[in-house]
This record gives C-alpha cells, sequence and structure tokens, in this order.
C-alpha cells in the first residue's frame, strides 16, 4: 500500500492498472511559482517534485510509503505546463503540432527508512495535428489538468511518428519503476 500525494486521475488509473494499492491524497501546491526560479525542464520538475514531497510529509505519516510527481512537457527546451484556459491549450497544443517533445517525469518514494528520487523522460515526434480534430479536443475539456495539454493516451496518441521511452512516464507516473520500489520496500 501505499499513498498517492496527487489529485491525478491518470496517476490513479496507472497504479490501478499495475495492481498497486493505493490510498490518494491530494496537496496543494502553487507549481508556478517555480517557473521564475528554473527555466531547464529537468530541473523544474525536480524542484516541484521535491516540495511536493515537502508539503506531503507535513500532511500525512511516512507509512504508508509517499508517492510524489510532476510532469512537464518540453519542445526546443521550453517548459509547457497545464494549460488555465482553452486559448492557452491551444496555444500549447500548437508548439508540439508536427514537432518533437520531451514529457518528463520526476517521482519520489518516501518511507521512514528511505527516500528514492528518479527522473524519467520520454521522447515523442509528433506528426502535425489535424485543426478540426484540435479543435473538437478543445471543446471536449480533456486537456484540463494535462501538463502541455498533453494526451499521449487520447488525442495526442494518433499523431505519434516515433516514441522513445515509456508511455507511463508520459502519462505522468513512472510505474514500472515505482513497482519495484514497492515490491522491494
Amino acid at each position: 500500500m501505499i499513498r498517492l500525494a496527487s489529485g491525478s486521475e491518470t496517476r490513479a488509473k496507472l497504479l490501478k492498472e499495475a495492481n498497486i494499492p493505493f490510498i490518494q491524497s491530494p496537496i496543494n501546491l502553487d507549481e508556478d511559482r517555480f517557473l521564475t526560479l528554473y527555466k531547464e525542464p529537468k530541473e523544474f520538475v525536480k524542484a516541484v517534485t521535491k516540495a511536493k514531497l515537502q508539503q506531503a510529509k507535513k500532511l500525512y505519516p511516512l507509512e504508508p510509503p509517499i508517492v510524489v510527481a510532476d510532469t512537464v512537457v518540453s519542445v526546443e527546451g521550453e517548459i509547457l505546463r497545464k494549460a488555465k484556459t482553452k486559448a492557452q491549450a491551444k496555444e500549447l497544443l500548437l508548439k508540439q503540432s508536427g514537432k518533437g517533445v520531451e514529457i518528463i517525469t520526476a517521482m519520489i518514494f518516501a518511507n521512514s527508512k528511505k527516500e528514492v528520487f528518479d527522473i524519467d523522460v520520454t521522447g515523442y515526434c509528433f506528426a502535425p495535428f489535424d485543426k478540426e480534430e484540435l479543435e473538437r479536443y478543445l471543446e471536449s475539456g480533456e486537456w484540463k489538468g494535462k501538463a502541455g495539454a498533453c494526451m499521449v493516451e487520447g488525442f495526442c496518441q494518433k499523431y505519434i511518428q516515433e516514441m522513445v521511452g515509456r508511455e507511463s512516464t508520459a502519462m505522468g507516473l513512472w510505474v514500472e519503476r515505482l513497482k519495484e520500489l514497492v515490491e522491494n520496500s
């Protein structure tokens, strides 16, 4: 059993599919405040994940173990965060259309004995997005709460020309590594 310190439905789905028992306990953290401090995507996601762990430790005991994670989408080194409006989502998605994209997920597994930090990157090359399909996706609202407004398991899936890495990382949680950590804790 672990405590997922996240409100992400996608992360919860990944844990269910991996048969990892969990309690979901969301935390609040203003992630965007880190944008002024960290311009490099990996450093940004690392800092946010560490801050999430500190917040979770204030709220919850370390048993069951706590898992925190953060995901960022990057195009040409630019950090693409979560869109707050449909117009922002469109802007973020157009930056990814027909481009190479890195999706970076950092994760920390912490219990009373240890803290394990991992970072993983999945790269995609997307074909240009169809404008009408993009508009339907934006209208659906499925982009809400997604880094870069990107759903590799949804809208973006049919545009994937090449992938290097793990889909679970791109969805927000390196679940294969987490399963190892849970089994060895």
